[in-house]
This record gives C-alpha cells, structure tokens and sequence, in this order.
C-alpha cells in the first residue's frame, strides 16, 4: 500500500479510472440489451450480477497476471501467420458479439406480438452465461490496458472497482434510456457490432485505435440526440396547432 503516498499512482489511478469507465460503456450497453429479455423483476438484479461478475473477471486476471501476459505466447501458425490464446479470446468474442447484436437488431426490426415477446425472454441464467462470456473479452482487454498503464496491482484492482461501481450507478439509467428511444437502443447495437469488428480485427493482428470507435460513436450519439429534441419539438407543435381552434 506504499503507492498510496505517490502522486504519481494517484494521478495513475484517476486517469485509469477514467479510462476503465470509457472501457466499460460498450459492457454497460451489451448487459442492458441482454437484460431486457428478461421479466422487469429481474431486470436489475442480472444487470447488477453482470457488473459485478466483470468486476470479478477483472480482479482475477489482475492477480494472474503471468497467466495473461502468457496469452500472448504463439500457440499455432496458420499461412504465416502467429496465433495466440489472446488472439483466439478476441476472435471468438468477436464473433459472439456481432452474431448476438445481429440477433438483437432482428429481433427489435420484426413486428412482435405478445406472444413472439414473451417466446423471446430468456431465463436468468441463460443471460447470465452470455454476459460471462463477453465478460471475459471486455476485461482481457481492460486489464491488458489497466498493465500498460499502472505499475502497482493495488492501483488497478482500485481503478476496476471505481469504475465498476460508477458503471453499476448508471448501468439501470443507461438501460432505460436506451430501452425507451427505439434509434438509440439500434445505435447501440450497431455500435456493438463495431466493436466486434473490431476484436476480430485485433485478433487477426490489424489493429484499430479504439479512440477511432469511440469517436465515432459518440459524434453519431450526438447527432441523434439532435435528431430526438427535433422530433420532440415537432410534437410539440403539432399538439398545440391541434388545440388552437381555427
């Protein structure tokens, strides 16, 4: 606990919580779309289990940090090319990520009638087991930056469980949001389906900034809300044109 007394490792540990909740955005996302197949009784609970299970998944690949570092070892070479278990945890999350956000997107496109809902809710853990799984991906690649950054384990576990718990406070709000704007719960998915692009892209060893994503998306989230206020106000001067008599 000597960092403690270390500006250098506080002014670590701030700007790798920053970047740890910026990490986190797309996991908050992917977790508030999976969640909402399932009862509204239920809801918040899985979102928090979720969050609290990539907390986990982060903490434990932190203190088996030889065993990560080891991931980057080749274990195979296909037509020259070296082949990693990293690379194989970013190949598959990838996949899953873009197959399950094309799912989401087909769902939410179809005309669902009671029936078809209810047929399409998951069970707690069915959910649960998907979250897991990205859980994996998204932290590998949260530690992996959380080691570039601090020296001291003790400043990334602190960083991790900051921005968990940050991500945990405004994981429910984030979800409504994106539940009750129809353009914006799409937006969401296709930005998952970039960033799944994107691990495949890392597991194939062509690597893509991440501030390039995450630009983008944000300049599209602003764009959009332009387009929601537009639209609202729009409504808004059609019912008063209706009650003002001729």
């Amino acid at each position: 606990m000597e960092w403690i007394s270390t500006p250098e490792a506080w002014i670590a540990l701030l700007t790798l919580t920053a970047l740890e909740i910026v990490l986190g955005i797309d996991n908050i996302i992917f977790i508030s779309i999976l969640v909402d197949r399932l009862p509204d009784h239920q809801q918040k609970k899985a979102r928090l289990i979720g969050l609290g299970l990539a907390m986990i998944m982060r903490i434990l690949l932190l203190l088996s940090l030889g065993w990560v570092m080891g991931l980057k070892d080749t274990l195979f070479t296909v037509v020259s090319h070296e082949v990693s278990g990293r690379d194989l945890i970013l190949l598959g999350g990838g996949l899953f990520l873009i197959w399950k956000s094309t799912q989401e997107i087909h769902h939410s496109l179809a005309e669902e009638t009671e029936e078809t809902q209810q047929s399409s809710q998951s069970t707690m853990g069915a959910i649960l087991v998907q979250i897991a799984l990205l859980d994996i991906v998204f932290s590998l690649d949260s530690v992996i930056t959380a080691v570039g950054m601090a020296d001291e384990v003790g400043v990334m576990i602190t960083a991790i469980i900051i921005a968990v718990g940050v991500m945990m406070f405004c994981a429910q709000a984030i979800g409504e949001f994106v539940e009750n704007n129809p353009t914006i719960k799409m937006l969401a998915l296709s930005f998952l389906i970039l960033v799944g692009t994107a691990l495949l892209g890392e597991g194939m060893h062509f690597h893509i900034p991440k501030g390039y994503i995450y630009f983008a998306m944000a300049f599209a989230v602003v764009v959009e809300m332009l387009n929601l206020k537009l639209r609202k106000n729009k409504a808004e001067t059609l019912k008063l044109n209706r009650k003002t008599p001729d």
